[in-house]
C-alpha cells in the first residue's frame, strides 16, 4: 500500500470515528433479510450452551467478559470475535441456544472489547445480519438498539477501513460483511458500489491461473469460494450486476475445489487443511452452480493430482505461498496423500490453526507431512503467521510413460542450511494398483534423512518378517504392500488432526544415515 492510500485510509478511519462519535440513529431492524446459507453444527452448538468454544483444534471457555480476554490464540480470537459460529446455535435451535446467543451477543455489545481487523468486521456484520431473525428478532427493545447501533458503527469503520490490508482471503471475507450492511440497511446503500469497486482488483490477486486461492490452501481455497457465493448473492440482491469477473473467478474456483477432493468427498490436507464436511463442499458446490463439470488441472498452485481407476494421488509440488499470504503454510514439501475409492491411505497430519503454540507448529513441521525430512529439520522455518526460511527454488514436471502418470520434483528448503536439495519421483500406474516412488538427496555432504509415510487413522499396519516391507490393511479390507530399497522401514507412533477430534494413527519411517545411500526407491503396491 502506497503513503497516499495510506494517508486516505487514515482520513477515512478519522471521518468515520466523528460519525460514530456524533451517532445516528439506527434502524429498528434490519430493512431487508440477508441469509447465511452455511449449516451449522448442533454438536458444536451444544457445546457453545455449556460454555465452551471448539474451533480448529482449540477450545475455549466463555466465561463472562471473554472478549476482552487475551489467553486465546489470535486465529481462535478472530473466531470469537467474528460470530461465524452462531450457525452452530442455529442448527441446535432449542430455546437454550437462542438464549446463549442473545447473552454472548449482549456480553459482545457491553463490553469495551474490540478487533479492529476488517476481516472480523466483515465476518460479524454478516453473522449478525444472517442469524439476526433466529436471536434479536424477538429480543428487547433496548438489545436490538444496541445491536443495531452497533451494527451501523461497524459498517461505517468497514467502508472506512477499505481496501483491507489482508492480502490473503481475509480481504474477501471484509468485503462480504459491508455488502451485508448494505443490503440489509438501504440507507447504506452506497456501501454496495464500495464493495464492487474493490472486490474487481481483490479478485487478481486473490487466485492463481488454475483457480486455487493463493494461500494454497484447500481449506483457505473452500472458505474464499464461500465468501464469493454470498458476494454474488449480496450483490444481487442489493440491485446490483454480477461482475463477469466474480461469474469466472466462481466457475474456475469451483472447478479447483472438485480437484482438490478425496474420493470420500472430503479435501486433501496441505497447508492448514483438515478433511471438512464433504456436505458442506457439496453444498457449496451446487451455490456456485458448478457441482459438476471439468477438474482445474491445479499446475499453478503446485497442487497436483493424479487419478488411476479409483485411486488418487495429491502431491503439493509448488513454491509456499507468498509473505503475506502465508499464514497458513505448512513446512510439507513435495508432501503427498494417496487414497483408494472412498478410503485415506497415506495422509498428512492435518492442522491445528487455532491451538496456540506447539501443537499448531508441530503439525506444519516437515515431520508431520508424508515427505522426506533432512536432519530433522524442517524444509521451511515456521513462524506465527508465516514461514521465513523457505525453498527459493521448487521445480515440478508431469509425464506419463511405461503405463504410469509421473510427477518429478525438487525442492531446495534446505540449501543454506546444509547445501542439499530434495528430488522426489512419484509414479501412478495405469489402474491404480502401485504407486511406486524415488527419493534422492542431492549434496556435497551426505546427510541424514528420515522419509515418512503418515497412515490415516483407519489404517492398520502389520510387519512381514523383514526389514523392507509391510502390510497396510484399511478398515475396508483393502490391502496394500509398502516395500522400499536403500532405508530399513519402521513403524512408529503419529497422530491426525484431519477431523474434529484429534486420533491416534501410525506412520511409515524410512530412516537413512550419513554413511548410507542418499537414494531410496520405494513402492506401494495393491495385494
Amino acid at each position: 500500500m502506497s503513503q497516499a492510500e495510506r494517508l486516505g485510509r487514515t482520513a477515512r478511519t478519522l471521518a468515520a470515528r466523528l460519525q460514530n462519535l456524533a451517532g445516528a440513529r439506527a434502524p429498528d431492524a434490519p430493512a431487508a433479510a440477508v441469509r447465511d446459507p452455511w449449516p451449522g453444527d448442533p454438536g458444536r452448538g451444544a457445546r457453545l450452551v455449556k460454555g465452551d468454544l471448539e474451533f480448529l483444534g482449540a477450545a475455549l471457555a466463555l466465561t463472562p467478559g471473554v472478549f476482552s480476554a487475551a489467553q486465546a490464540s489470535p486465529v481462535m480470537r478472530a473466531h470469537l470475535h467474528g460470530f461465524t459460529w452462531l450457525r452452530d446455535l442455529r442448527a441446535l435451535g432449542t430455546d437454550a441456544a437462542r438464549g446463549r446467543a442473545r447473552a454472548l451477543v449482549g456480553d459482545f455489545l457491553n463490553g469495551d472489547a474490540t478487533e479492529p481487523a476488517a476481516d472480523v468486521t466483515g465476518a460479524r456484520l454478516a453473522a449478525w445480519l444472517g442469524h439476526y431473525d433466529f436471536f434479536a428478532a424477538s429480543a428487547s427493545d433496548e438489545f436490538r438498539q444496541a445491536l443495531m447501533g452497533r451494527i451501523v458503527t461497524d459498517a461505517r469503520t468497514l467502508a472506512a477501513a477499505l481496501p483491507a490490508e489482508a492480502l490473503d482471503g481475509r480481504a474477501l471475507t471484509a468485503l462480504k460483511g459491508l455488502a451485508a450492511a448494505s443490503v440489509a440497511m438501504p440507507d447504506h446503500a452506497g456501501y454496495l458500489p464500495r464493495v464492487t469497486k474493490f472486490l474487481l482488483p481483490e479478485l487478481g490477486r486473490q487466485y492463481l491461473a488454475d483457480g486455487v486461492q493463493a494461500e494454497r490452501s484447500p481449506a483457505a481455497h473452500l472458505a474464499s469460494l464461500q465468501d464469493l457465493t454470498e458476494l454474488r448473492a449480496l450483490i444481487q440482491a442489493g440491485g446490483g450486476a454480477t461482475p463477469d469477473a466474480l461469474v469466472a473467478a466462481i466457475e474456475a474456483a469451483a472447478a479447483a475445489l472438485r480437484a482438490l477432493r478425496h474420493g470420500d468427498g472430503g479435501l486433501a490436507l496441505f497447508n492448514g487443511s483438515r478433511e471438512e464436511a464433504p456436505a458442506l463442499i457439496d453444498l457449496v458446490l451446487a451455490q456456485t452452480g458448478r457441482a459438476r463439470g471439468p477438474l482445474a488441472s491445479l499446475n499453478a498452485s503446485g497442487l497436483l493430482r493424479v487419478s488411476a481407476g479409483k485411486t488418487l494421488l495429491f502431491m503439493d509440488a509448488g513454491a509456499p505461498a507468498a509473505a503475506g499470504r502465508d499464514r497458513l503454510a505448512h513446512a510439507g514439501a513435495l508432501s503427498f496423500e494417496f487414497s483408494s475409492g472412498r478410503e485415506r491411505v497415506v495422509v498428512n497430519c492435518g492442522a491445528a490453526p487455532a491451538a496456540a503454540g506447539a501443537w499448531r507448529d508441530a503439525l506444519r513441521s516437515s515431520a508431520a507431512h508424508s515427505t522426506l525430512t533432512i536432519a530433522d529439520v524442517s524444509a521451511a522455518e515456521i513462524r506465527g503467521e508465516g514461514l521465513s526460511r523457505r525453498p527459493d527454488q521448487v521445480t515440478a514436471t508431469r509425464s506419463s510413460a511405461a503405463g504410469a502418470s509421473w510427477i518429478e520434483a525438487s525442492h531446495d528448503g534446505w540449501g543454506r542450511l546444509f547445501g542439499a536439495v530434495h528430488h522426489r519421483r512419484l509414479g501412478l500406474f495405469d489402474g491404480g494398483d502401485e504407486l511406486r516412488g524415488e527419493d534422492l538427496i542431492e549434496a556435497a555432504e551426505p546427510q541424514p534423512f528420515a522419509i515418512r509415510f503418515h497412515l490415516h487413522p483407519n489404517v492398520t499396519v502389520s510387519a512381514l518378517g523383514t526389514e523392507d516391507a509391510v502390510l497396510l490393511r484399511t478398515a475396508g479390507g483393502q490391502g496394500f504392500k509398502l516395500r522400499a530399497a536403500g532405508a530399513p522401514v519402521r513403524v512408529e507412533e503419529s497422530v491426525y488432526f484431519g477431523q474434529a477430534e484429534p486420533r491416534r494413527a501410525e506412520q511409515v519411517v524410512l530412516a537413512g544415515h550419513q554413511d548410507g545411500p542418499q537414494h531410496v526407491t520405494w513402492s506401494i503396491v495393491r495385494v
